[in-house]
């Protein structure tokens, strides 16, 4: 890939899924507008900033934006996160971020690829695993169990979150489980945004003792006939250090970085 596939890739991600916002939006979501930003409350649990771009502020404008960000959520006494992306402008909006408070989490990488490629690929998973596309409470719950497995930390509100997305329309995501036996070992989920040409990956842990077997990879390329399917004909990801080198060797190129900077009251 040349540098203006990525540039070009770059453009239809801001251009067609910038700002996310839920489409539907599932019960008890509202979607609020400030200025350029938008933010989004009850999806998750803390809520949520976005935007395609901050039309030009910068200096003192800037920071009244912010400011009234963390007086909103102070006043509700609950957390938010501003979605920074490594070509955001101003340069120095990281910057004016954590002057007033908000921490950065780890950084990720966005990457942007064809879907075609992907969907034809016939991963062999280990012997004993299979996929599954789930929806029951019941698998949420044990999706939510896997990931706190992994990462050490609560992860309740995947199953109060993804069942509120599939409640709102079953038809806008697909959650798959790799399963060994009765033990989820990786799981991971598909979005296909209202009026766009994308398919967005998320999920994708997998169990220590499961990695380098290529399930991880499985997962993908299954989401990927699902978005071929449905007539999508890219794929996003945000994704780890970890799972990057995978993606890229997939056919997907890195379009930018991603930085969850997060205030807590």
């Amino acid at each position: 890939m040349t540098d203006l596939d990525a540039r070009t890739l770059r453009d239809a991600y801001d251009s067609q899924l910038r700002p996310e916002i839920p489409d539907p939006l599932p019960a008890g979501v509202t979607v609020e507008r400030d200025g350029p930003l938008v933010r989004i409350l009850g999806l998750d649990q803390r809520g949520f900033l976005t935007y395609r771009t901050l039309d030009g502020l910068a200096g003192a404008e800037l920071d009244v934006l912010i400011a009234r960000q963390v007086e909103f959520f102070r006043a509700r006494g609950e957390g938010v996160e501003w979605k920074l992306n490594g070509h955001d402008e101003p340069a120095d909006l990281g910057d004016r971020l954590r002057a007033v408070g908000f921490v950065p989490e780890d950084q990720e990488t966005v990457v942007v690829g064809p879907v075609a490629a992907l969907a034809g690929a016939v991963p062999v998973l280990p012997a004993g695993v299979r996929l599954r596309e789930v929806t029951s409470h019941e698998d949420l719950l044990r999706i939510a169990a896997m990931e706190e497995a992994v990462w050490h930390s609560d992860r309740s509100h995947l199953v109060t979150g993804l069942a509120k997305e599939i409640e709102a329309d079953p038809q806008s995501i697909t959650i798959v489980v790799a399963e060994a036996g009765e033990t989820v070992v990786s799981a991971g989920w598909i979005r296909y945004p209202a009026n766009t040409g994308f398919g967005t990956l998320w999920g994708g842990s997998t169990l220590p003792e499961w990695r380098r077997k290529g399930i991880y990879r499985a997962l993908v390329a299954h989401r990927a006939r699902l978005a071929e399917q449905r007539g999508r004909t890219l794929l996003q990801v945000d994704c780890s250090e970890d799972s990057r080198p995978i993606l890229e060797r997939l056919g997907l190129v890195a379009v930018t970085t991603t930085t969850p900077y997060v205030y807590t009251p």
